[in-house]
């Protein structure tokens, strides 16, 4: 467990590097992300640690909004001079992930089809 946390927190270190160190404008924690997949997709399975720590994470996922419930209510008044433009932004990149899920579950299910596997 305490290496798959680590394995984690390194992921996200090294995103963190990465996008200082390029000045990428992107959050580092999606950074390490993109360097977790890519260290997930090379082993072909995750390893049990990991495993372990992601399903708990995943298990206590609500706890995760909290912080984010807290700076919705310190900056209510930003947000209802800018609402129409958040929702806005909500609304499209809300129909931007569910088209990119669409179209990523159609190639993944055609290459499965070529495969020949169920």
């Amino acid at each position: 467990m305490l290496y798959g946390f680590l394995m984690l927190l390194v992921c996200q270190l090294l995103g963190e590097l990465i996008v200082v160190a390029g000045d990428i404008p992107v959050p580092g924690p999606v950074m390490g992300m993109v360097l977790l997949l890519l260290a997930l997709v090379l082993l072909k399975k995750p390893p049990q640690s990991v495993r372990g720590v992601s399903e708990g994470l995943l298990a206590h996922l609500g706890f995760l909004y909290v912080p984010a419930g807290v700076g919705l209510m310190l900056h209510l008044e930003m947000i209802s001079e800018y609402w129409l433009a958040i929702l806005a932004a909500l609304f499209v990149s809300t129909l931007i992930t569910l088209v990119v899920t669409l179209l990523m579950f159609k190639l993944f299910g055609r290459l499965k089809r070529k495969r020949g596997e169920n």
